[in-house]
């Protein structure tokens, strides 16, 4: 049987568009796969949500279906996707409009939802993981609850014969190994292909993170032509093990070093690697080089999937005042901790002194403390104060401070940025599985 070509399209919702247009066009694919959901986007996405209802899904989605969905029609390779984010029917009649645009004679798009748990969940008041709270306690600042849907939820939508599969939150490995399934025939049960299946998702879900992206160091880990990173490929076999590859004359690499980087990439344990259609055991993969940025993936398997679901909850959790000021030539270092004490001081008079808050020098101590930053003397230095605050009024006054600084603070300060936002935080919860209820619904052209 000829391997089945799945594709990384994108491995964050910022990510670059034009790698994804290249598999498209170059990547003699099956399957394109956009992954563009962090813990925290779909709450980001409700508040956008909140501001215009029709809009609360991927911002580069319309831009991303115009680089690729030409070549993917006449290719017959189908596009899936967790764009949808807080709102994924909005997000299938976007796809519809570029369609449109593009003058595409035809497009079927398949929309999956029922991720959204808001209502079960303040109904339910589930208990909070690693918190004694529970979800009543987040009161009114709880503004979504989305769970993790598996590959089990997307294969009806595969079964429609979509061009196009939107979804809102999925796990990041299902949105490859639900192809896989529908392909191959798997069955639900069939744990170690699944825990296959979830390896290919696992390498190719960070898209050029296997391609190098992550691990270049020069000198030590040397990666070429980063500027034209190629996105990766899985060439997968009817048994689940899979090349990983990316398309010829891109930069990056794909190698054992790379592949093993990713592997391990929030992975807590390898034997139980949790996810909603199966527990993958990663701790007998095998990673074989098998010539230029072609490395042969397998090993992998699996026992039976967990009883719950989780669900990560998105809750409003105050402001974050910054502002940032630099400071150059001999004697830079003297005053930006000049400036540090002189702002330690405002914020007790602002009384915002009691308040978490971080206050450093970029290029000494911002990533890795006074320590280590000790005993150096920079000939610049960015000041950083960020503080977390109850209201947006509060967290205003910290930009402004650290701006007045021009005329009240050390020597030749310069370059300041000020900016107040809104933190959403993440909290997670354990849902039983009957408390899911997905639908399909196909748009058309």
């Amino acid at each position: 049987m000829t391997a089945f070509r799945i594709g990384s399209g994108a491995g964050y919702a910022g990510d670059r568009i034009d790698p994804a247009q290249a598999l498209a066009e170059r990547g003699a694919l099956d399957v394109l796969v956009f992954e563009c959901l962090a813990e925290r986007t779909i709450a980001l996405a409700q508040l956008r949500r909140s501001h215009d209802p029709q809009h609360g899904y991927d911002p580069l989605l319309a831009a991303r279906m115009r680089a690729v969905l030409p070549a993917c029609v006449r290719q017959g390779t189908t596009i899936i996707s967790n764009m949808g984010a807080a709102h994924p029917e909005a997000a299938g009649a976007a796809v519809l409009a570029v369609a449109r645009e593009l003058g595409l004679p035809r497009l079927r798009v398949a929309v999956l939802t029922g991720d959204d748990v808001l209502p079960w969940v303040q109904a339910h008041d589930v208990p909070l993981l690693d918190s004694t709270a529970r979800a009543s306690d987040l009161g009114e600042r709880l503004i979504s609850a989305n769970v993790y849907l598996g590959a089990d939820a997307l294969l009806p939508a595969l079964a429609t014969g979509a061009d196009v599969v939107i979804t809102g939150r999925v796990a990041d490995p299902a949105l490859f190994l639900a192809p896989l399934m529908h392909h191959f025939g798997w069955r639900a049960d069939d744990w170690p292909r699944l825990g296959q299946g979830v390896l290919v998702g696992h390498l190719l879900e960070c898209a050029a993170q296997v391609s190098g992206g992550y691990i270049a160091d020069p000198g030590r880990v040397d990666v070429p032509d980063l500027h034209d990173v190629g996105f990766p490929l899985a060439e997968v076999q009817p048994d689940g093990s899979a090349v990983i590859t990316k398309l010829a004359g891109t930069g990056g690499r794909v190698d054992r070093l790379t592949c093993t980087a990713q592997l391990l990439y929030e992975i807590e344990d390898p034997r139980r690697y949790l996810q909603p259609d199966v527990v993958a055991d990663f701790s007998q993969v095998r990673l074989q080089e098998q010539g230029p940025d072609r490395v042969l993936a397998s090993g992998a398997g699996g026992t039976p999937r967990p009883a719950q679901l989780k669900a990560t909850l998105g809750y409003r959790d105050g402001y974050v005042g910054e502002g940032q000021i630099s400071y150059a030539g001999p004697g830079a270092r003297e005053r930006g901790q000049l400036a540090l004490q002189i702002m330690e001081q405002r914020l007790q008079r602002l009384g915002l002194g009691g308040l978490e808050h971080r206050a450093e020098l970029i290029g000494v101590n911002a990533m890795h403390g006074p320590h280590l930053g000790g005993d150096r003397t920079p000939y610049e230095v960015r000041l950083r104060l960020a503080v977390r605050c109850a209201t947006r009024a509060q967290a205003a006054l910290v930009g402004q401070d650290v701006e007045a600084l021009y005329l009240n603070g050390p020597a030749g300060g310069g370059g300041v940025t000020q900016s107040v936002r809104e933190v959403i935080a993440a909290a997670s919860a354990l849902i039983p599985r009957e408390a899911v209820h997905t639908a399909v619904h196909v748009l058309e052209l």
